[in-house]
């Protein structure tokens, strides 16, 4: 059974026929890889745009790295911006509307007053619970053609590429 991707790996190996630094098998690992990333964003987007409220994607993923971020139910915006892969500017704007909507609190660090500590609202926390698990079954979706031990044979494999990286 052929994919997208094994179109795409044939088309490239013709191509790039006498060059022998083009791996089909890196290539293909490395298009299903984005692929499928893919297709998780498009489900997020999709699912959030069909809720018709004004709790964003956005909204969703800057509250999630708020809560699950390694200090305990705080972090600073630089740190959140950080995490979320976003510049500073951005999260500003971010952590603006989760004020707003009550679902974050600003307070400025009582050992340093330079420092601004973000913390979960008890009404972000439910919002964050009420989305978390609506994303789990979407990540679920995405893997459920693998069994669980194949589940952990590529947990394995991508492991070890990860920390090859220094990941």
């Amino acid at each position: 059974m052929e994919d997208g991707a094994d179109q795409h790996v044939a088309r490239w190996a013709a191509f790039w026929k006498d060059e022998p630094a083009f791996d089909p098998e890196v290539e293909g690992a490395l298009v299903r890889m984005k692929r499928l990333l893919r297709w998780i964003e498009r489900a997020d987007i999709a699912a959030f745009n069909a809720k018709n409220d004004d709790f964003t994607l956005q909204d969703y993923k800057t509250l999630h790295v708020l809560m699950v971020q390694p200090w305990p139910n705080e972090a600073t915006p630089a740190q959140l911006a950080e995490a979320a892969n976003v510049t500073r500017a951005a999260m500003t704007s971010r952590l603006d509307r989760l004020a707003e909507a009550e679902l974050i609190t600003r307070q400025v660090d009582g050992m340093d007053r330079r420092r601004i500590i973000i913390r979960p609202t008890q009404k972000g926390r439910e919002m964050w619970d009420r989305y978390i698990f609506e994303g789990i079954a979407r990540d679920q979706a995405a893997l459920k053609a693998l069994k669980k031990d194949e589940l952990i044979r590529l947990n394995e494999l991508l492991r070890k590429v990860l920390l090859s990286l220094g990941e």
